[in-house]
């Protein structure tokens, strides 16, 4: 059910909201969180609706959507409410605001009065997301705060940023997309033999912040010398190689699907390692809401990674 809400105020969604919990419809109380979602309006904000809705399935909560609209529009707040197969497990509030309501400073002040009472609140920027997250207006009202680098206009300067001002709370969805290389690299090294990894290779495309994220994960980890590589294919991430006495541990992934474990003594393993979806990254963020110290050396990490010209072939 979509209920619009034209030329409103935040007051009035809120009576709406109650209204709707009186009559049965909403239940506010089995919420666990507010997801506050940052994003322009258009196809952008309703695939973010839709990951938000696929997620609440397993974290039911308030998302409220801040949807900028055109700047160069008279002051006007145009409001939705989204519940019940429109809305997942969870309730949806879309405010459009126009004019100086679509500046990120006002988007604070139309948060604030819908947000779950003590409960937590996450914000999200799907796209481009404010340079330091943390001094942002919503990024101030958050405990956690999910970017993405790779839905930036300019990726690498995006990431570069998250690393300059990473604080407590702050993660990325390029970190998310590494837990399953992270597990199966993990697993990898707990069979014997049980030897020291003496140095490792990542390769990647060129511009991937998740090949340079696993690098910094793996120097800070292991405390090697980790060698950064382009490869031959542009497919993300596709190549780690921990270099051992008796062999080389490897994970390759040529075609950003398949990947091949390579472990000496065994044969060949096809592993599924294929992207994972925003809805995917976005409900495994929302298990945890304390700092993700492990991302943050694997940032640090990142600064003692040598860089390699020469393509790698996968």
């Amino acid at each position: 059910m979509i209920i619009d809400l034209p030329s409103s105020n935040t007051s009035a969604v809120n009576r709406k909201l109650v209204e709707l919990r009186e009559s049965g419809g909403v239940f506010a109380l089995g919420r666990v969180l507010t997801l506050v979602v940052v994003t322009e309006d258009g196809r952008e904000m309703e695939r973010a609706v839709e990951a938000a809705n696929q997620a609440s399935r397993e974290h039911p909560c308030r998302v409220i959507v801040l949807a900028r609209g055109q700047r160069r529009a008279a002051p006007r707040l145009d409001a939705q409410i989204r519940v019940g197969g429109d809305a997942g497990a969870s309730e949806v509030v879309v405010l459009r605001g126009y004019g100086p309501l679509a500046e990120e400073s006002a988007g604070a002040g139309m948060v604030m009065p819908l947000l779950l009472p003590d409960a937590p609140v996450v914000a999200w920027w799907p796209g481009e997301a404010p340079a330091n997250p943390s001094q942002d207006a919503i990024g101030k009202l958050a405990q956690r705060r999910i970017t993405d680098a790779l839905a930036s206009k300019n990726p690498t300067k995006a990431f570069e940023q998250r690393r300059k001002d990473h604080v407590a709370g702050d993660t990325d969805l390029t970190w998310t997309r590494l837990t399953h290389w992270r597990a199966q690299l993990a697993a990898a090294l707990d069979v014997p033999p049980y030897e020291d990894v003496t140095s490792a290779v990542v390769a990647g495309e060129a511009i991937s912040p998740s090949t340079e994220l696993i690098a910094g994960w793996l120097a800070s980890a292991l405390g090697v010398k980790v060698k950064r590589s382009p490869s031959e294919k542009n497919q993300g991430l596709a190549l780690v190689r921990l270099v051992r006495a008796s062999g080389p541990v490897e994970i390759s992934r040529p075609d950003g699907k398949t990947a091949t474990l390579i472990q000496p003594g065994q044969p060949d393993r096809l592993i599924a390692l294929s992207r994972r979806d925003v809805a995917d990254c976005l409900s495994e963020e929302l298990r945890r809401l304390d700092p993700d110290e492990v991302y943050h050396e694997a940032l640090n990490g990142i600064s003692s990674v040598s860089r390699g010209r020469t393509p790698v072939k996968v």
